[in-house]
């Protein structure tokens, strides 16, 4: 893909599940790292950081944060590692991303937050995305 990223938004209250952020993730000068969120019916009820947690602790303080605003695939396989700079990290072939906060409303999506934060994790060792129960996605790459 040309801008390095497939992206939408989710519909706000279908999220469920524990999900982890492999990739180290920069919040305003702020490194956060090992990010584990727990989701329920689209809220974000739980989380953790290896490193940072204080920094998450505030963000989900702020109105709307809770809940994920983006979800993302990462394109472009010529990008070899992390720089810690998002914009270009989430870009990572075999990886997906998913921001907490603000939505991109041009994709239907509708949660306001002040925050837009992409967290990254690598798909490359056993990553799977399903679309109506089909795999269309595995250990970093398309299937279809």
């Amino acid at each position: 893909m040309p801008s390095g990223e497939v992206f939408t938004g989710p519909i706000e209250d279908s999220v469920n599940g524990t999900a982890y952020f492999s990739l180290p993730s920069v919040f305003e000068g702020h490194i956060v790292k090992g990010i584990t969120l727990t989701v329920k019916d689209g809220k974000i009820i739980d989380w953790k950081a290896e490193e940072g947690q204080e920094l998450l602790d505030d963000i989900f303080k702020v109105p709307g944060a809770n809940y994920f605003g983006e979800v993302a695939i990462g394109t472009n396989y010529n990008i070899q590692q992390a720089t810690k700079n998002i914009l270009f990290d989430e870009k990572i072939g075999g990886t997906i991303h998913m921001a907490v906060g603000q939505s991109y409303f041009q994709t239907g999506a509708k949660n306001k937050s002040i925050i837009h934060w992409d967290m990254i994790t690598d798909m490359t060792q056993g990553g799977k995305i399903l679309a109506d129960e089909k795999l269309i996605y595995e250990n970093g790459k398309f299937l279809i």
